[in-house]
């Protein structure tokens, strides 16, 4: 007698009294072979498998503050416009050189501005995969600066800040740019209104801001109109130039 045969009911049984057929057996037969016991097709989850799961959904739907960076990464669309980006990164580098190093936080931040030149020149001449993380690289090393910077100005920041300032700033460094330019205008128009020798330098501050900010904004707005972000290197570099006067 074979399986199926064995599977399929009897017609002398049918009618009997207390006796009821089904047509499809709930269990299943496995051929067992060599004596193995047959394998069950689906495993129930652990408890480390459930956790792990749990966490992944959590790290999934975490706020858009611990994503991240998502880049634009377009830009330096022919030869010209790279070749510009590229100089106008450049004088980054040049204030670097010339900022204060009477001590440690300051040496820190003149060290960061030559960053900032290295990182944008290397982002604006790649290509390919390359350029996504060199864009990260950009925007991470300029709030670097701008965190050294304001621990320049003042060395009392609270700790936690700092802290936090770590923790966001591979992930969110456009946040921490935010937060740490905020406070270094703050403490340079205070300076500004004790010291009038710092007046000049600061109008041209806050015109070269928000020239920057304007043609940053347009940049993004505009991807197509060639040599936005180069207009927006140069007065990125003289707002930068007029914060090396709180330094001195």
């Amino acid at each position: 007698m074979n399986t199926q045969s064995a599977l399929q009911p009897c017609i002398a049984l049918e009618g009997i009294h207390g006796v009821h057929l089904v047509p499809h057996s709930p269990f299943t037969l496995e051929e067992i072979k060599n004596g193995e016991l047959p394998q069950t097709t689906r495993e129930r989850p652990t408890a480390e498998t459930s956790q792990r799961l749990i966490m992944q959904r959590v790290w999934q739907q975490r706020p858009a503050c611990l994503r991240p960076i998502h880049a634009c990464v377009s830009g330096d669309r022919n030869v010209a416009e790279t070749i510009a980006n590229i100089l106008t990164s450049l004088p980054f580098i040049a204030l670097g050189l010339q900022a204060p190093r009477k001590n440690l936080n300051c040496k820190l931040y003149a060290n960061s501005l030559i960053g900032v030149g290295i990182a944008s020149s290397l982002y604006h001449a790649s290509r390919g995969k390359l350029r996504k993380y060199l864009r990260w690289a950009d925007y991470t090393m300029i709030a670097t600066t701008t965190v050294c910077l304001s621990r320049a100005l003042r060395d009392e920041n609270p700790k936690f800040l700092m802290a936090a300032s770590a923790f966001f700033l591979p992930i969110q460094p456009l946040m921490v740019s935010a937060v740490h330019t905020g406070m270094m205008e703050v403490a340079f128009a205070k300076r500004a209104l004790k010291d009038p020798e710092l007046r000049i330098a600061h109008n041209v501050h806050k015109m070269s801001s928000l020239l920057g900010g304007a043609l940053f904004i347009a940049d993004d707005l505009f991807p197509e109109t060639p040599y936005l972000h180069a207009g927006w290197h140069l007065a990125a570099a003289i707002g930068v130039g007029t914060c090396n006067k709180l330094l001195e």
